[in-house]
């Protein structure tokens, strides 16, 4: 009877405002942590070529630390309602005005002051499967409709980490759903991405303004520092004295996948760290991923084991739709209307070489 009593305290007490870190782990040992504070990807235990393991990810040792240093780069975390910018934190929807909250100078970014990836989610294991539930309400953040959201997080044997999104909504809403984690593929002794091989499978991107806004351009990568293409250093051309180079202060642009919009993931980007041999291969239903090198990160932000995370020490992909799509109408929509259900999948595969 005492037992029980325990165990039904212990329960409440496990709330779902409590940060929990749970463990996905495979048959060739990698291993990967994510709790339920923003949903996100603490760690990331990926082998090298000669089979030893390190963690590929950039972020904190606690989940305690996410929540403590919230000004944190979005580290590991699902963002949303909407990923990247929206222009001036408006836009307008079945010819209704929204006004969003706004924290990115005049733009809303990655959901505003209180987005996903500083809510607690409710999660449920099983096995090597880790599914994640938030319902943010009507107007939350200045976003219409009460929405559910369910993010579910599988490890599979062949080192893949599948991201599948689903949601729905009671009044018509923009979503636009993604997982912001910094990969460096060299390990935590890495000091920067500069020498990563990456191959992008976009022929375009979107050029932005001084507001790393979309014009509404989609412009060819040919004869850019931007053609990723052909496999190519992330430093080879990341300071070239390029108009769009220098605006993101190198890459923080979204590049329009050749294939579109797919039901299946279907290729969007391949990165190699030459020296552990390491291959990140991002596949996606989405019709972009946003390529960021770590711009902004100035070594003021200490994380694991207290390393200072400077400039250009990772990169991100992030596969989304566009930037600013709800106030850019020939861009994919990102609309989701009630008695629409979302379906969005992610994997991020890896292997050595």
């Amino acid at each position: 009877m005492k037992l029980a009593l325990l165990a039904l305290l212990m329960t409440l007490t496990m709330s779902a405002e409590t940060p929990q870190v749970f463990t996905l782990k495979n048959k060739t040992g990698m291993e990967v942590k994510i709790t339920n504070y923003g949903a996100i990807v603490m760690s990331i235990q990926a082998p090298d070529r000669k089979g030893t393991f390190d963690d590929v990810v950039l972020g904190f040792d606690t989940p305690q630390e996410y929540i403590d240093k919230a000004a944190n780069p979005y580290f590991g975390a699902v963002v949303g309602r909407y990923g990247n910018r929206i222009a001036k934190g408006r836009f307008t929807l079945d010819g209704k005005m929204y006004k969003l909250a706004v924290n990115n100078g005049p733009n809303a970014l990655h959901g505003g002051l209180q987005g996903f990836s500083k809510k607690f989610w409710k999660a449920s294991q099983k096995g090597n499967a880790l599914t994640l539930d938030y319902t943010s309400a009507d107007m939350e953040e200045g976003y219409p409709g009460t929405l559910k959201v369910r993010v579910v997080y599988t490890l599979t044997d062949d080192n893949a980490l599948n991201i599948g999104y689903s949601a729905t909504t009671d009044k018509a809403t923009v979503l636009n759903v993604t997982n912001h984690s910094y990969f460096q593929l060299g390990g935590a002794a890495a000091k920067d991405i500069l020498g990563n091989v990456l191959r992008l499978n976009a022929s375009k991107f979107t050029p932005v303004d001084a507001g790393l806004i979309p014009t509404g351009e989609l412009r060819p990568v040919a004869g850019t520092a931007f053609d990723f293409l052909k496999p190519m250093t992330v430093g080879a051309r990341i300071d070239r004295a390029e108009e769009q180079i220098k605006l993101g202060g190198g890459y923080d642009h979204n590049f329009v996948l050749d294939k579109g919009i797919t039901k299946v993931p279907e290729m969007a980007a391949e990165v190699y760290e030459p020296v552990t041999g390491r291959v990140l291969t991002v596949l996606t239903t989405e019709p972009g991923v946003q390529f960021y090198t770590g711009n902004f990160l100035d070594g003021a932000m200490k994380g694991k084991g207290g390393k200072a995370y400077t400039k250009r020490m990772a990169l991100c992909l992030e596969t989304q739709h566009y930037p600013d799509s709800p106030n850019q109408p020939k861009f994919p929509t990102t609309v989701l209307k009630p008695g629409e259900t979302l379906h969005s999948t992610t994997v991020f595969r890896f292997s050595t070489r």
